[in-house]
């Protein structure tokens, strides 16, 4: 069975691969990842405050101790709080690449314009096959017009294209006006595909402590839903260039995504659940239910399920709207 696909310009020989997670945090879990198939490997995430934070920590450290510098570094998580700082980060870029043969993608997460980006050309230059660019804001204040925050985000991934020959996938959110039109004006600034989607910290409230507290959970398959209607939509704009991300934990939802057009589908919830060698098991099994359903190849039916070929998608969504809630058990 041929399995092979193309994802950001990058011929994988399938489809599957981990998210960015702690997973490929340590040399040897890696190398397990590249032994159970994994097609490539994303690293987690280097974040925008852990550069700004380093940076201001070389000028504390050669200009002498400012207040403004200690005022500034106040407004960050301490270097603890993250596996990686920015050197170790490189550093550890490199040791994979030089131990591992499949494409290594790494990660940056920002929501700013700044000297941060510069980072895209050092990550580059330490192995990174393609980055991630994970633009995760939560606008909050009636001051931040939504126009200008898609505007700093295109001018973000127009600074990191001007800065890097590797392609360049965005990881968005679905929390956008219009995701098409968006994701039009992202690849016009260069954008190589998008990631669908990431997920949004969901603080919960401790109402004995009187606090918030902020809760990461795994992902949910029920989450599948939301990005196979937007890969369904996209992939006919964006053939070989969108990956899944969140709520695929088992080999039918690979092959939902396969289906609504994803050149890629990333998976970790699964993989920290029932452990690395899972992924193994989720390759087998595409290739198994292909087998029996005729096909030949994973081309024939990737993007089968998408609405390229409707005149109106937006009219056939309505209509599936209008079906459900008019229906005996809609209401």
């Amino acid at each position: 069975m041929d399995l092979r696909t193309t994802y950001l310009g990058l011929e994988l020989p399938h489809p599957l691969m981990p998210g960015a997670s702690p997973l490929p945090d340590l040399l040897d879990r890696a190398r397990r990842l590249e032994d159970a198939g994994a097609a490539a490997i994303v690293l987690r995430s280097l974040f925008e405050e852990q550069i700004v934070q380093d940076d201001l920590s070389a000028g504390l450290h050669v200009e002498g101790p400012m207040e403004s510098y200690a005022e500034a570094l106040s407004y960050f998580p301490s270097p603890e709080s993250f596996a990686l700082g920015p050197f170790e980060y490189l550093e550890h870029l490199r040791r994979l690449r030089a131990a591992i043969s499949v494409p290594l993608i790494a990660s940056l997460n920002g929501t700013t314009l700044g000297g941060w980006l510069e980072y895209a050309q050092f990550l580059q230059d330490a192995g990174a096959d393609a980055l991630e660019l994970n633009v995760y804001r939560l606008p909050v204040s009636d001051q931040e017009d939504g126009m200008e925050v898609e505007r700093e985000t295109v001018e973000m991934v127009r600074a990191v294209k001007h800065t890097v020959r590797v392609p360049v996938a965005v990881k968005l959110s679905p929390f956008y006006t219009s995701l098409p039109a968006f994701a039009a004006r992202l690849s016009g600034a260069g954008a190589d595909g998008f990631v669908l989607f990431n997920r949004f910290l969901q603080p919960d409230i401790d109402v004995e402590e009187l606090r918030a507290v902020p809760q990461m959970e795994l992902s949910h398959p029920e989450e599948l839903r939301l990005r196979l209607r937007w890969l369904a939509i996209l992939s006919g704009s964006y053939p070989g260039r969108l990956a899944a991300s969140g709520g695929i934990h088992d080999s039918r939802g690979v092959i939902k995504a396969l289906m609504a057009g994803a050149a890629a589908v990333q998976v970790v919830s699964a993989l920290l659940i029932r452990g690395i060698d899972y992924l193994t098991v989720l390759r087998q099994e595409l290739e198994s239910w292909l087998t029996e359903h005729e096909y030949t190849s994973l081309r024939q039916m990737q993007g089968s399920m998408n609405l390229a070929g409707c005149p109106n998608p937006g009219a056939y969504e309505r209509a599936h709207y209008m079906r459900i809630l008019q229906s005996r058990h809609g209401e």
